[in-house]
């Protein structure tokens, strides 16, 4: 039996990307492996302003790319995708720009920037890493009992990066309003958010989408997969 769902991906595609250049790669393999089959659209960050731009949609991943053409679309598809109850995966820039989100409209920090859309920002929640992961491999450690870990099936997983920022500020202050930090480098560095109570809501600064050849789906890949056509499920049989 194969299983369908609707997937938006959101961000500013680009043949230079190689996480966007994966994700043929990536459908293609969950369709033939797991039987898992996502309708994938490409929104343009700035098509995300619209409203209920990805309303609709049975999951939502914003990918890497970021500077984004417009941070207020990616923003926006974050919080239809978090307050609606829709699965969601941000990686890399999409990690960021989760917390982002979760830090202004939840924990009221409207305040906050990510530095590298505005540098001259006086409270970036999202800073210049003191060394650059673009390209680098690192080792992560998941909280037992998370999403995180559920999904990935271990407490530590060495993973993949391409990034040059990350969040450093108020991350108490993100804790205490539910967001949950699962995962940590080992400077003890968040590279992983997730939202507890939401039916899939994961983030990671790391790239799933870069393991392997893209032949074999990351396990954070196929749980996105699988909640995508949990959702569409669900709404097949409330129609």
């Amino acid at each position: 039996m194969t299983n369908t769902a609707t997937l938006a991906l959101v961000g500013d595609r680009s043949p230079t990307v190689v996480s966007h250049t994966r994700v043929p790669l990536l459908l293609d393999a969950l369709a033939e492996r797991d039987r898992l089959v996502l309708d994938a659209y490409w929104i343009a960050s700035q098509d995300a302003e619209a409203e209920g731009a990805v309303r609709g949609f049975d999951a939502v991943w914003v990918l890497p790319g970021s500077p984004y053409r417009s941070e207020a679309g990616v923003l926006a598809a974050v919080r239809t995708a978090r307050e609606e109850g829709v699965p969601f995966l941000g990686t890399c820039g999409g990690f960021q720009h989760a917390l982002l989100e979760y830090a202004r409209n939840v924990c009221g920090l409207t305040g906050v920037a990510h530095a590298e859309n505005d540098p001259d920002a006086e409270d970036p929640l999202i800073e210049p890493l003191t060394c650059s992961l673009v390209g680098h491999e690192a080792a992560v450690t998941i909280e037992p009992g998370s999403l995180a870990e559920s999904v990935i099936g271990s407490t530590r997983t060495v993973e993949r990066y391409f990034c040059a920022y990350g969040p450093s500020r108020h991350l108490d202050t993100l804790r205490a309003h539910g967001l949950r930090l699962s995962g940590r480098d080992e400077d003890g560095q968040v590279r992983v958010a997730e939202l507890p109570g939401h039916p899939f809501f994961l983030a990671t600064l790391f790239q799933p989408e870069l393991s392997g050849d893209g032949s074999v789906p990351h396990p954070v890949i196929r749980a996105l997969a699988r909640a995508a056509v949990d959702h569409a499920g669900r709404a097949r049989r409330s129609a």
